[in-house]
């Protein structure tokens, strides 16, 4: 896939987050192809049924995740994880929150906890976003799945 366009990315960043860490994602996510379009900040409120994200990053999910798999990008992959955990562990005391992943399209988001297993990651790069109709999917680690409780409320 070396001739392909680089995917695109808008970042979004909570106001605790800090600047450091809007940079490191954006070095990871680089070194996996993908070049952010656009950082910003959020505004400071949010509604009752929002996610606490501290970063959120809108990208085409699909094709990001399909990239993933090769053997090329493992250490740049291992980047992003630790990204993704230290973006997520609050070092502050405060509760920790994820990073979530949005797609672009769809706006069906991924959420990344700072604490997911290896076979979380594992199953997130061959997981098939078209079976999901609704979000956010999460990692359901007694089953050993990612799972949407809405798309599986409304089955």
């Amino acid at each position: 896939m070396p001739d392909a366009p680089p995917l695109r990315a808008e970042l979004l960043l909570d106001q605790e987050a800090p600047e450091a860490l809007g940079q490191d994602l954006t070095a990871a996510l680089d070194g996996l192809g993908v070049r952010t379009a656009r950082v910003r900040r959020t505004v400071d409120h949010r509604g009752v049924g929002d996610l606490p994200w501290l970063v959120l990053v809108s990208l085409p999910l699909q094709a990001f995740l399909g990239g993933l798999g090769a053997e090329a990008v493992r250490d740049a992959y291992a980047s992003f994880k630790g990204v993704v955990r230290r973006a997520a562990g609050r070092g502050d005391g405060g509760a920790p929150r994820p990073l979530v992943l949005q797609d672009d399209r769809s706006g069906l988001s991924v959420v990344l906890e700072p604490d997911l297993p290896a076979e979380a990651y594992e199953q997130l790069l061959g997981l098939d976003l078209t079976t999901f109709r609704m979000g956010p999917l999460h990692y359901d680690r007694r089953l050993g799945r990612w799972r949407s409780e809405l798309d599986e409320a409304a089955g």
